[in-house]
C-alpha cells in the first residue's frame, strides 16, 4: 500500500470500529501527539498507550466522527484535512503521518482543541 491508502486505511478502520487493524498500521512503539490543553491531550508512546487515549473518546464525546476532505502525500509524509464532528462540537481538523516501512511511526493531531475542550466541558 501507498502511505496516502495506508492512512486512508485508518480513517476508514476507525470509522468502521475495526480496530484490531486499525493497530496493525501502525508500529508498535510509534509516538502519537495530541495538540491542546484538554483531558485527551499530550505525547503517547506506543501503540497500546495511543489506544488507551481513544478508547477515552466515548466518555468524552457523542457521536464523535471524522471525514477525511483532502488527503496530500509527499513520500512517506501524509497531511490530511478533515471534518470533525460530534454532539455540540464541529471543527476543521489536521493529522500528519510520518510512516516508515509502511507503517505509521508518528502520528501528530491537530485538531480544533479549543472546540473539543469545550464540547467536553473542560473549557
Amino acid at each position: 500500500m501507498t502511505p496516502k491508502e495506508v492512512v486512508q486505511k485508518g480513517y476508514d478502520c476507525f470509522a468502521s470500529g475495526d480496530m484490531e487493524t486499525f493497530v496493525g498500521l501502525f508500529h508498535e512503539d510509534c509516538t502519537c501527539t495530541i495538540n491542546g490543553m484538554h483531558k485527551l491531550s499530550g505525547t503517547y508512546n506506543g501503540i497500546n498507550e495511543f489506544m488507551g487515549a481513544l478508547a477515552m473518546i466515548p466518555t468524552h464525546y457523542d457521536n464523535f466522527a471524522v471525514t477525511v476532505t483532502n488527503m496530500i502525500s509527499d513520500g512517506d509524509q501524509v497531511f490530511t484535512q478533515l471534518d470533525g464532528k460530534a454532539d455540540g462540537m464541529e471543527g476543521k481538523f489536521g493529522h500528519f503521518h510520518k510512516l516508515k516501512d509502511g507503517k505509521i511511526k508518528e502520528f501528530w493531531v491537530y485538531d480544533d482543541s479549543q472546540k473539543m475542550a469545550h464540547a467536553m466541558k473542560a473549557a
